[in-house]
């Protein structure tokens, strides 16, 4: 069953509805109902993502916050084009097509999400070539490992240096999803090999954040972006 949040509980600072306020009276209804918050309770996750990118293009949201959104949006299309053509090709049964499919499902989602917030200052999707990593079950295992660690790496590097308070809420709302999507496949990969090598769901105490530099120069190392 899903959790379910007042519009109070969800909107602390007042943001959401400092944003309905901008809207045009006529069609604020629309906008809450749109938002999941004119019955005056919201689905966990799904609402909260329908208001942020309305309230991210009506602030003026700081430069710098602009290129975290936009290097996010990067990452985000790299996983969810892995996992949709994973699901599409792959053809894996069991639990590692579930967490293809659900994965997918969460990355295609985020993707939307950063950008409606980015609007036109969206950038491009690249193009991608996976090779057989959507194919081969072991590689594809593999690979969601290092996408996942990367992601979650990414993220916390990047919180410290978000200044907008709306921004940081979605970016950590996003965060703690890539740790479990970490955690999950870790030990999809530890029971199908039995070897524990690299496979650990929580191997550390702590996480270490990295740069954006060291961010886009894995991505790069993979060759998976072609154009």
């Amino acid at each position: 069953m899903l959790d379910h949040w007042t519009l109070e509980e969800v909107d602390v600072d007042g943001a959401i509805r400092e944003a309905a306020d901008k809207v045009d009276p006529s069609t604020r209804a629309a906008f809450l109902k749109r938002a999941g918050l004119g019955v005056g309770a919201v689905a966990a996750g799904s609402a909260f993502f329908g208001a942020i990118p309305a309230l991210a293009s009506a602030a003026r949201v700081p430069a710098s916050d602009v290129a975290i959104l936009k290097f996010a949006l990067t990452l985000e299309y790299l996983e969810a084009t892995f996992y949709s053509e994973a699901v599409a090709k792959g053809n894996f049964s069991g639990e590692t097509g579930i967490f293809a499919q659900v994965v997918r499902n969460h990355e295609n989602a985020h993707v939307a999400f950063l950008k409606s917030a980015l609007g036109s200052a969206a950038p491009a999707k690249p193009r991608f070539d996976f090779k057989d990593t959507v194919t081969n079950e072991a590689k594809f295992q593999q690979t969601s490992i290092v996408l996942e660690d990367t992601g979650v790496q990414a993220y916390l590097g990047q919180t410290a240096r978000i200044k907008s308070k709306k921004i940081l809420a979605a970016a950590g709302s996003i965060l703690p999803v890539e740790a479990r999507h970490a955690a999950w496949i870790r030990d999809i990969r530890l029971r199908a090999t039995q070897s524990g090598s690299g496979s650990n769901p929580a191997p550390n105490s702590f996480d270490k954040p990295q740069t954006m530099a060291q961010i886009l120069a894995k991505v790069k190392a993979t060759g998976f972006i072609v154009g």
